[in-house]
């Protein structure tokens, strides 16, 4: 058996203890306290990566293992799933760099490589965990943008709820940031439900909203002008001077929806109506 084979089967055959190894060098580096459960993580993950290393170090210079892509790809969606940072994970990597290029020196001189398969050794390493770096914080990235975008629906469907009030009346409680996105949402699904629950006036009550601009406002009045064509009126209440200010600048005429100062009132002028 060849000197390059033997480093090979020994990376293989001598992963979970290499892994520890590893995680122990590195975590003299760091000097911090990190909870036993995670160093086990560590060590789990490090001994996969020695179990194919031998593997992918028989591999082509260039070439991307697709075992190692899953690998890493797993390691990112799972730091995203826990709520981490993707910093978290490249701050381990320099470190990492250090302990493996150490280590496999180490190994190397054991098994009598050459200087030419040592520098070899080392430089597919070090590209191989740039590859891994690459896969996790695109796969961490994904994840994330992910689970975001799931709970930013989540957040305009519970933060723009059609409240039935009394027959007929319906009130929509608008509390926070408007954006675009949670106007087009508000489009979308809040006059679907005014109209198949047939109400004849909806309440728009803007008492909790932090900011608007005229780009929103517009959104608002394109809102009133659809629930207008299903005849369904719409009044609107806490309009605070930041937001006319912000219609008088997109040159929508607000003066063509019926506003008061709070929900009472509306609710009041509506029962007197009847």
């Amino acid at each position: 058996m060849n000197c390059k084979k033997a480093v090979v089967e020994y990376l293989t055959s001598n992963s979970k203890e290499l892994a520890s190894e590893l995680v122990a060098n590195i975590l003299d580096r760091f000097h911090i306290e990190i909870p036993q459960q995670e160093i086990d993580n560590s060590i789990n993950v490090y001994n996969e990566f020695f179990g194919f290393l031998g593997d992918l170090l028989e591999g082509s210079e260039e070439e991307a293992p697709a075992t190692l892509i899953q690998w890493s790809r797993a390691n990112g969606e799972r730091e995203a799933s826990q709520g981490g940072n993707v910093s978290e994970v490249l701050i381990r990597y320099p470190a990492t760099r250090i302990v493996f290029s150490k280590l496999l020196t180490r190994i190397g001189k054991e098994h009598q490589l050459t200087v030419d398969d040592m520098v070899w050794m080392i430089t597919r390493v070090n590209y191989l965990l740039d590859l891994s770096l690459n896969e996790t914080v695109f796969a961490f990235e994904r994840l994330s943008e992910k689970l975001l975008r799931e709970s930013k629906e989540e957040i305009y469907i519970l933060s723009a709820p059609v409240v039935p009030i009394q027959n007929g009346l319906a009130i929509l409680p608008l509390v926070g940031s408007m954006d675009h996105d949670r106007a087009t949402h508000i489009m979308e699904n809040a006059i679907p439900k005014v109209a198949q629950h047939k109400f004849r006036c909806l309440i728009i009550d803007f008492s909790g909203i932090v900011n608007i601009d005229a780009t929103i406002a517009r959104h608002i009045y394109d809102f009133y002008n659809v629930l207008r064509l299903l005849g369904i009126e719409c009044i609107a209440t806490g309009i605070r001077p930041e937001m006319a200010f912000a219609a008088v600048e997109a040159g929508i005429n607000f003066s063509a929806i019926k506003t008061f100062a709070n929900v009472r009132q509306a609710v009041e002028s509506f029962n007197t109506e009847i």
